[in-house]
Formats: structure tokens, C-alpha cells, sequence
């Protein structure tokens, strides 16, 4: 199974579509690197991306000079993604910078300390003893046209500068070199959003990690009807993304949905209040919201589970045709990504769509990478349907990763019409033409209570 996946997550990248796949249905799980080959790996993305994302994105802005500052536990989010795997953090004020003379892309630690082999050293405070003066000379000596500073009003990822640090750079330059200083956050989201190819062949691995451990919690071995609650699955959660040695960047959630109306659409006695009951019972239609951190990258999924009664030994058909109209929701949404295209039009385009085929859609699907909630185009909010001002505005690039999050409300019969939240989230690559799934994507319910 893992080798068709990624099979088909390699025939996508090169030469096009390849169909959707089921999510992988197993708990024979991933191998995962040891901390000593993950560094290794890392850093050999670091370089690669260094030498090849920043130059991509400071030409396609026109920037000459880009110049990141951090304190130690205070890092950017930028500069914490360009440290070396072995730097935990920054080290006192850290001060990147990126200087394009028109053949190569100089790389500048005006720092005490070279960061790594990355950036060389080019402070020695005991010749100048003031850093923002060392800094402000080198950026003179360069004569730049353009520096850009990470400050950001709209995208908290791109807003890494703090308040002291901004002044403190402004006061050092003269009124010449203030000039010519520039605020674009399409640097900091060029190189947080776009993916390379190695982190693609790792991705599978990682993602199928996550696809493996909702497999397991969803099932028989975790679920005892009528005693396992929603806590106790959330926790189990937790503890097992430990003993798999990688980590979480949110509390898993788990929640029920339930039959409260019979076939012919009255209240049933027995009523459920989510808030007091949170006993998984028979009968009910479960959901996890679950994401892990491994070699720097992230996953964000959400899958269903259904529960079954003790006559019953598959979900109702109305349940699962309700998972096949989310499937139908996310092949309209990734069938109106175009490069270029930013995050509302995308949104109003799908809507328009969903709502003409008689779907009632929720659509809220983010950029994934580095974080979880990852930089570039937003696709709605789940309170936000409309657009998103500022972050929907951002266009839609290729060579990125994507969470694939929406939802569709749905009618069930055998719940007298009562209506389900079938609330999906994927994680998806789109290459600049199609969104292929990274390990495939949920198209059949976890079934618990199977023998």
C-alpha cells in the first residue's frame, strides 16, 4: 500500500494527476529517523533551500537585501526555520542577512557566532563593540537598493521583528539607508510556503505516521463502547504520538455526533448533551482534528469513525454517502486551484460550485509546512465565508503543501433527516497544475467494533 502512495505522489509531481487514494489503513507504522539522522536530513534541506527558495523569492520581489533579527527564545518564525538542526534556538540576537550582488545570494551572520555553515560570522565585538553599528557599516559598504524587514501587519509569520529590534536597526542607519527600507512579506511566506524535493519524498512518511496512529485510535483495540470517552482518546492520542517519538503542535480534539431523532424524524427520548455526555456509545459518528510535528514538518487531519450497534456490521448508508459528499466537497475545492489565483476567488469559485450541486459547504483550508497553520494563500475561515481581507488576497503558488480542511452538512435518513457535519482535513501537494494527496485521503469510515 505505502508504495502505490507514493507511487502516485511521484507520478503527480512529474507528469501530472494521479487518482486519490484511501488514506493508509494501517498501523504498521512508519520507521522513524533517529534525532542524529533527522539533523543530518534537515540540514541537508536547509542548504538546499537556502540556495535555492531565498534566491527564488528575493529576484521575484525585486529585493536586493533582506535582513532577519531574532533573540534568543524570541525568535522570528523565519529565522527559527534557518537555523541548523542542532541550534535549538537563536543565540543573544542573531541578525541574518541576505545580500543578492547580481551572480550570488551572500549569506551574513552579523552575529559573534557563524550559524552553522550557513551564514559566516561578521561581527567581532572586540573591535566593534556595537553590533547595530557593525550592521549598519555592512549594509553602507553594500549600497543595496531595496531592504526588506520582516514586519507585517497582516501575516503573523512574515511579522517576525520585534518592536526594540526594528528601532534599534532604524536608529543605527543613516537617513539615506532608512529610505530605501521596504516591508514585503512575500519573502518570509516565498520561503516558508514553498516545498522542495526532498521534503517531498519525506512527507509520505510523515503524514502516513499520522494516517497510522488515527488508524489505530479508531479502533476496537482503543474504543470500548459504552466506557472509552472522548478524553480518553484524546489522551491516548497524546501518548502514543510520544512513544512514536515525534510531537503534537495541538491537542488532538474528539467529538460525537448522535442520533437524536428516529427514522421518522421525532426527538428520541434519550437525548445527548455533548458538554455532559462524552461516553463513545454505539451508534455514534466520531471525529478526531489531529496533527504531528516530525523533521520540521506538519500534518493536520481530520477523519471519521463510526460505531457499531451490536446488529449492525457496517455504518448506515446514509452515513457513509454523507463521507462521499465531503470527498465530492474537496474535489471541487482542489479542482479550482490555478496558480495565481489567490485564496478568496479559489473559495468564491468552489462555493458557487458546491452550492450548485446541492452541497452545503464550509470551506477553511490553510497552507501546511513548517507550522501548522502555514504561511501563503488563505481559503476561507470556518467564520469567514465570505473571504478573508488581507490573507485571502494572497495568490496561490505551485510546489506547495496544503491542509485540505472544509466541511459539508448533510441530511441522514436513518436518522429522521437529521443533519451530520462531515468535517474533513487532508494534507495535499499542489504542484502548480494538480493537488494530489499526500498520502492518500479518507474515502471509507474507520469502523470500530469490527471482529
Amino acid at each position: 500500500m505505502k508504495s502505490a502512495i507514493y507511487a502516485s505522489l511521484i507520478i503527480s509531481l512529474f507528469y501530472g494527476a494521479a487518482p486519490a487514494v484511501q488514506a493508509s489503513e494501517t498501523t504498521d507504522y512508519p520507521a522513524v529517523l533517529s534525532m542524529q539522522e533527522r539533523a543530518q536530513l534537515e540540514d541537508k534541506w536547509l542548504e538546499a533551500r537556502l540556495n535555492t527558495v531565498v534566491p527564488a523569492v528575493m529576484r521575484d520581489r525585486g529585493i536586493d537585501m533582506w535582513i532577519l533579527v531574532a533573540r534568543e527564545y524570541n525568535e522570528d518564525p523565519v529565522v527559527k526555520t534557518m537555523l541548523p538542526a542542532t541550534w535549538l534556538s537563536a543565540r543573544r540576537r542573531t541578525v541574518l542577512m541576505f545580500y543578492d550582488n547580481g551572480k550570488t545570494v551572500e549569506r551574513i551572520a552579523v552575529s559573534r557566532y557563524a550559524v552553522g555553515k550557513f551564514f559566516k560570522a561578521a561581527w567581532n565585538p572586540e573591535v566593534d563593540p556595537d553590533q547595530w553599528t557593525r550592521l549598519a557599516d555592512l549594509i553602507t559598504f553594500r549600497n543595496p537598493k531595496k531592504i526588506a524587514l520582516n514586519v507585517s501587519p497582516t501575516f503573523a509569520l512574515a511579522d517576525g521583528m520585534t518592536q526594540s529590534q526594528h528601532q534599534g536597526l532604524l536608529d543605527a542607519l543613516g537617513p539615506e539607508e532608512r529610505q530605501k527600507i521596504i516591508y514585503d512579506p512575500a519573502l518570509s511566506i516565498g520561503w516558508l510556503e514553498r516545498r522542495i524535493p526532498g521534503e517531498m519524498e519525506q512527507y509520505p512518511h510523515i503524514v502516513g505516521l499520522a494516517h497510522a496512529i488515527i488508524h489505530e485510535g479508531f479502533s476496537s483495540k482503543v474504543i470500548k463502547p459504552g466506557v472509552t470517552t472522548t478524553a480518553d482518546v484524546m489522551w491516548w492520542f497524546r501518548d502514543k504520538i510520544r512513544e512514536q517519538r515525534v510531537t503534537a503542535w495541538f491537542h488532538p480534539t474528539v467529538s460525537i455526533q448522535r442520533q437524536t431523532l428516529d427514522d421518522k424524524g421525532q426527538r428520541m427520548t434519550e437525548l445527548f448533551d455533548p458538554d455532559k455526555d462524552s461516553v463513545i456509545r454505539r451508534g455514534d459518528l466520531i471525529h478526531v482534528d489531529f496533527g504531528i510535528t516530525y523533521m520540521g514538518l506538519n500534518t493536520d487531519t481530520q477523519h471519521h469513525g463510526y460505531v457499531l450497534k451490536a446488529d449492525e456490521t457496517d455504518a448506515p448508508a446514509g452515513i457513509k454517502n454523507a463521507l462521499k459528499v465531503g470527498n465530492r466537497l474537496q474535489d471541487i475545492l482542489t479542482g479550482n486551484y490555478k496558480t495565481g489565483l489567490n485564496g478568496d476567488a479559489v473559495l468564491a469559485a468552489s462555493r458557487k460550485q458546491a452550492i450548485a450541486e446541492g452541497i452545503e459547504p464550509s470551506i477553511y483550508t490553510h497552507p501546511i509546512g513548517f507550522h501548522g497553520h502555514g504561511a501563503g494563500a488563505t481559503i476561507g475561515l470556518w467564520d469567514s465565508q465570505g473571504g478573508v481581507p488581507g490573507r485571502g488576497d494572497y495568490p496561490v503558488i505551485a510546489n506547495t503543501a496544503w491542509s485540505i480542511e472544509l466541511n459539508a452538512t448533510v441530511p441522514i435518513p436513518e436518522w429522521g433527516g437529521q443533519t451530520v457535519r462531515i468535517m474533513l482535513e487532508e494534507d495535499a501537494f499542489f504542484d502548480g497544475k494538480t493537488v494530489t494527496y499526500i498520502d492518500g485521503r479518507q474515502t471509507r469510515l474507520h469502523i470500530i467494533g469490527e471482529e
